[in-house]
């Protein structure tokens, strides 16, 4: 979608140009006939409409309904931007209309009007966006702007060459890592056989996070595919700026509320400790496998993670978060609760 549509809109037109562009690239235009509904009242979606052509009926329950045209000064804001939607929205023509999710525009207003100019100053670079590239990832949306910014002062540039080993299996973990280019490939080696190839990573990726949240050595060895350039950010600063708004933790009391919500359990441990014994209605998603099982999991849906303590559910609450998903630790474990129920399985 061309920026410059964008920037008739409030408040899209107080974001800087990098900023719009980028938004820009992430928004939608969507056709409507006439008759169609937009929206009901009481609706709480994620979406902003934005009304690009055409003219819509906002009809409130009691009232007359109100017409908004494209052009108008009404058609500056956002279709009922207030949650649950105020009002329902029909094309009352046939419409064309920008959606775009709200919380990605509130994340840019907040990186644009906070802290933009620092961050855009980074480096001296003048080319800000892979920042925003990674600022869009699900779990960036929820780092705080200050910390964004922080974040992008720390980052350290290396430059890596293809078969460069960035992270050798067995080795203390010291920084986590991002891609700004190139690829990387992500393998184990077991006890007397070849190395298992586990993953594959590109640019905007991370890596390097498990052994920074549990304590442990490198579980895996990370080697580059190509010539590329890594972001690294150290250990003090991956628990200061990303660690702390993306793992959140909940006691079993609060819990046991969010259960009664529709939340679910999930146990991160191995199948064999899962099956000695576990919470009740749990699901176990081995921390190993969580990668490749993340996206059986409804984004939809709060889950609570737990392990014996609470080492490895913070490294599955950390990947898990990077996929947008609404993820909470149990905090202390199972080593802090007495009952612990035979799983069913």
């Amino acid at each position: 979608m061309d920026a410059r549509l964008l920037h008739q809109f409030v408040p899209l037109n107080a974001l800087s140009q990098p900023v719009l562009s980028e938004l820009a690239a992430q928004a939608a235009e969507i056709t409507l006939a006439k008759g169609r509904v937009i929206f009901h009242q009481d609706d709480d979606d994620p979406w902003l409409y934005f009304l690009l052509e055409g003219e819509v009926i906002c009809q409130e329950r009691d009232h007359a309904p109100r017409f908004v045209q494209s052009g108008s000064e009404d058609a500056r804001y956002a279709l009922a931007r207030t949650r649950p939607r105020g009002y329902s929205a029909v094309a009352a023509t046939s419409v064309r209309l920008l959606r775009i999710k709200e919380a990605l525009l509130e994340s840019r207003l907040s990186f644009d009007q906070a802290t933009a100019y620092e961050v855009f100053e980074y480096d001296g670079s003048d080319d800000p966006a892979w920042m925003l590239k990674i600022l869009s990832e699900p779990a960036f949306l929820k780092v705080p702007p200050a910390h964004a910014n922080a974040m992008f002062e720390r980052f350290q540039p290396r430059p890596c060459k293809k078969g460069d080993v960035i992270i050798q299996q067995g080795d203390q973990a010291d920084n986590y890592y991002l891609i700004r280019t190139g690829r990387a490939q992500v393998s184990r080696a077991e006890p007397g056989g070849s190395p298992i190839v586990l993953a594959e990573f590109g640019p905007g990726d991370g890596f390097g996070e498990e052994a920074l949240l549990t304590g442990e050595l490198r579980n895996a060895s990370v080697t580059m595919l190509s010539d590329g350039l890594l972001m690294r950010l150290s250990r003090q600063d991956f628990d200061a700026l990303l660690k702390t708004p993306l793992v959140k933790s909940v006691d079993f009391d609060v819990a046991r509320r969010m259960l009664q919500t529709g939340a679910q359990l999930v146990d991160v441990r191995l199948e064999d400790e899962y099956r000695a014994g576990t919470l009740r209605d749990s699901l176990n998603l081995p921390l190993y496998l969580l990668r490749l099982k993340a996206q059986s999991l409804d984004p939809q849906r709060k889950y609570i993670l737990f392990c014996q303590h609470d080492q490895r559910s913070s490294a599955a609450a950390f990947i898990l978060a990077q996929r947008g998903l609404d993820v909470y630790v149990l905090r202390g474990g199972l080593a802090e609760i007495k009952h612990v129920e035979e799983a069913h399985t």
